[in-house]
């Protein structure tokens, strides 16, 4: 068989360890989340079943070149990864009759390849909104636990150090194990308790996934897929819940847009102002639409619904409309009032630009400017940078501009910011243009 130089220091890997690393990679970000949930059923360690699939992950890595991939990767891999969890039980556990032990045992000796593995990530994602978790971990323990995000990731997502977060993690997994929290769906009257925390890891994992418009990195590929099948799944599980609904219809309409954010060619990042609407999907926007109604109907707004309203107001341009910006800024200042998030204020104040004038919005955008949340978030630098670029005030707009350029990790949209920053060195930045502005919010 032939061989390549593509490992470590030119060492010479075979095609069979390609296509087992492969698999092993494809099998992760389907399945991580599917098989974490159903190896913690039973034990609710959630820190030990991530520990024993990782092993098992690294089993395969050995094995599967040499043996070929299994027809059933997943089964192999649950079935390895029990194995470890039971010798680890043993280890800990003295009593060879503890019901833990017992069950662990049973689910050893049946065997996953001959069935399809059930899909238990739904109760996962409910179990870690449970009331004895901190609030302000729950949405990350889900993306970590369902979805495999690491705890830089995360803690980029929600704009915290992310030692500070690992350590909440490790925290919250440690809590779910002593208290025995079950890890499954809780009973109807429970549900709508950790709905909120639940909606909000759904999002956070779809805006990850959003942010890789190409779908060349691993970690996010498939990510805003997922998290539709969530929503999806959410909505299915309380019909008529207008939040959960609101959700589904945001995912919607902005991945209705997600073949226009890029040049025809593929290479060239287009914001949401330049888009050519006969490129968005539209039975995606009418589905969204439809569900929009559907969650007004219930007479509860709430953060996701006013969120689907702005990206509903942005989508009349397909029938070519006008955008209302007054309704948005109207829109954006409901949510900055209900969920004081400085990512809304920020969005209130590039509204504020196309309503109130440009020195309103930067006056918004000064208020911000101490908020150690927005120091490292591109969004706001750009937003500010093209603000000032309007008013003629160069320097500060230059320095605004090298900052998000530093910031934004995504090829297409720094040569956007680029582009930007060189029509601002030379003076040319049209009074009109939306540009930056838009797509800091928006993108």
């Amino acid at each position: 068989m032939g061989r390549s130089k593509c490992g470590p220091c030119g060492l010479s890997v075979s095609p069979e360890h390609h296509a087992a690393a492969r698999a092993a990679e494809t099998t992760a970000r389907r399945s991580y989340g599917k098989l974490v949930a159903l190896l913690a059923a039973r034990s609710r360690d959630i820190a030990g079943a991530e520990d024993a699939l990782a092993e098992a992950f690294a089993v395969a890595l050995a094995d599967w070149p040499h043996h070929g991939v299994p027809a059933k990767p997943e089964a192999w891999l649950l079935t390895v990864a029990r194995r470890r969890l039971v010798d680890e039980v043993r280890r800990r556990v003295h009593d060879e009759r503890s019901a833990v032990q017992q069950l662990l045992l049973a689910d050893e000796a049946a065997e996953p390849a001959l069935y399809e593995l059930p899909d238990r990530r739904l109760g996962l994602l409910f179990a870690c909104a449970h009331p004895a978790i901190d609030a302000a971990v729950r949405a990350p323990l889900m993306l970590q636990t369902v979805l495999g995000f690491d705890a830089a990731a995360i803690a980029s997502a929600f704009l915290v150090a992310p030692t500070a977060m690992g350590q909440r993690l490790v925290r919250a997994k440690r809590r779910i194990r002593e208290a025995g929290i079950a890890l499954e769906l809780p009973a109807t009257d429970e549900l709508q308790g950790r709905l909120d925390a639940v909606l909000d890891a759904i999002y956070a994992a779809y805006a990850e996934g959003w942010l890789d418009a190409d779908g060349t990195d691993a970690r996010r590929r498939n990510l805003a897929d997922v998290a539709i099948w969530l929503g999806r799944l959410v909505a299915a599980l309380l019909p008529g819940e207008p939040e959960a609904l609101g959700l589904l219809a945001l995912m919607l309409y902005t991945d209705a847009r997600r073949g226009a954010r890029r040049c025809e060619a593929g290479h060239d990042y287009v914001p949401l102002a330049e888009q050519d609407p006969r490129r968005w999907d539209a039975a995606r926007i009418d589905e969204a639409e439809a569900l929009l109604q559907q969650a007004s109907r219930a007479g509860r707004m709430g953060r996701f619904q006013l969120e689907a309203a702005v990206q509903s107001a942005h989508s009349v341009r397909r029938f070519g409309r006008e955008v209302d910006w007054a309704a948005i800024e109207q829109l954006y200042a409901v949510l900055a009032a209900l969920t004081a998030s400085p990512v809304v204020a920020l969005n209130h104040a590039v509204a504020r630009a196309h309503v109130h004038g440009i020195e309103a919005a930067l006056a918004a955008l000064d208020a911000l400017h101490g908020d150690a949340r927005l120091a490292e978030y591109q969004p706001y630098w750009a937003a500010r940078a093209e603000l000032l670029a309007r008013c003629a005030r160069r320097e500060e707009a230059c320095a605004a501009y090298q900052r998000a350029i530093g910031l934004e990790r995504d090829p297409a949209v720094r040569r956007f910011l680029q582009g930007r920053h060189e029509e601002a060195l030379q003076d040319r930045v049209e009074a009109g243009g939306e540009g930056a502005v838009t797509q800091a919010a928006r993108r």
